[in-house]
């Protein structure tokens, strides 16, 4: 059974990625401050404390490394300087896994990293990231693969596009939808003619897995690889709450630097990955409306 060792294990993507992890025959380590709820071997750590991480991973010896966690605070982590030091953490945790023998490891990146523009985002598409967060999770792509090649680590980097599903943090498009028109508050939002990609998160998760059981490297699109305008995906969501007079399009101001349009090209993932997902938008929506909470409150939008 291949031992990985999962950072990110109760975060959004993290507590999805165990049991597919679980599902091709992994032996989960999860490190962190806080154990995740599935029941795998957990390692309480810092890993922002590079000693510590090297520590635990010299005794645990895993095969394979799947890298998750970063700052995420919604609508903090954009402009944080705090990314700079999950970038430090990050190329710490990569040599330290590599040092004590590990073979295979896979890290989170995200389509923040790209120049938006193209209506459709390749892999080899040019990198000109447009925020702090963004930068830091290129340059630390650019830093991992350069000491991949060095010293012969198999390295893939899944860049991630928009989510959605159970378990999202208040400040997010459908997470807050769902909650405020299920509430019978309104949700105040722009005309949402933007088109994004979004994929359930289980699929997201998912995709990972399938990414680190892989002999494939360099970046892979982690995505649906169709954008819908925000403004369909609201108007499901509305059908599915009974509340489509509760969505307030307009009330909020498109900001003039917003891209019409960002998808990704998902052929990589889906011919060398040979990963496919189970849900489309109109069964992802209805699934995390129904594993959502039914109280909620408050007032505002997104997007």
């Amino acid at each position: 059974m291949p031992r990985i060792v999962l950072t990110g294990a109760t975060g959004f993507v993290g507590a999805h990625a165990i049991p597919a992890l679980q599902a091709r025959g992994f032996e989960i380590h999860a490190l962190g401050r806080r154990p995740p709820a599935a029941e795998v071997a957990f390692h309480p750590v810092d890993l922002l404390d590079a000693a510590s991480v090297r520590d635990v991973l010299d005794a645990v010896r895993a095969s394979h490394l799947l890298h998750l966690a970063w700052y995420a605070e919604p609508g903090l982590y954009w402009r944080s300087a705090v990314n700079l030091e999950w970038v430090a953490a990050s190329i710490a945790l990569v040599r330290a896994f590599r040092e004590a023998g590990g073979v295979r490891a896979v890290a989170a990146g995200t389509c923040a990293e790209y120049a938006w523009g193209p209506d459709r985002l390749r892999e080899d598409a040019p990198c000109a990231p447009a925020t702090l967060y963004g930068a830091a999770k290129d340059g630390t792509r650019r830093i991992l693969e350069a000491y991949a090649g060095e010293t012969g680590l198999s390295f893939a980097w899944g860049r991630l596009f928009f989510l959605y599903g159970p378990g999202e943090k208040p400040g997010r498009l459908v997470g807050d939808a769902i909650r405020l028109l299920t509430a019978g508050a309104r949700f105040r939002t722009s005309p949402g003619y933007q088109r994004r990609d979004f994929s359930h998160v289980a699929d997201a998760a998912a995709a990972f897995a399938a990414l680190v059981d892989s002999p494939v490297v360099g970046t892979v699109n982690i995505g649906s690889g169709s954008a819908a305008p925000i403004r369909v995906i609201l108007e499901r969501i509305a059908l599915l709450t009974g509340r489509p007079d509760l969505i307030d399009f307009g009330a909020r101001p498109l900001s003039a630097s917003e891209p019409a349009s960002i998808e990704a090209d998902v052929e990589r993932l889906h011919q060398e990955v040979g990963f496919a997902p189970y849900y489309d938008l109109n069964s992802g929506l209805a699934h995390t409306l129904n594993a959502t909470a039914r109280r909620c409150g408050g007032n505002g939008g997104h997007f």
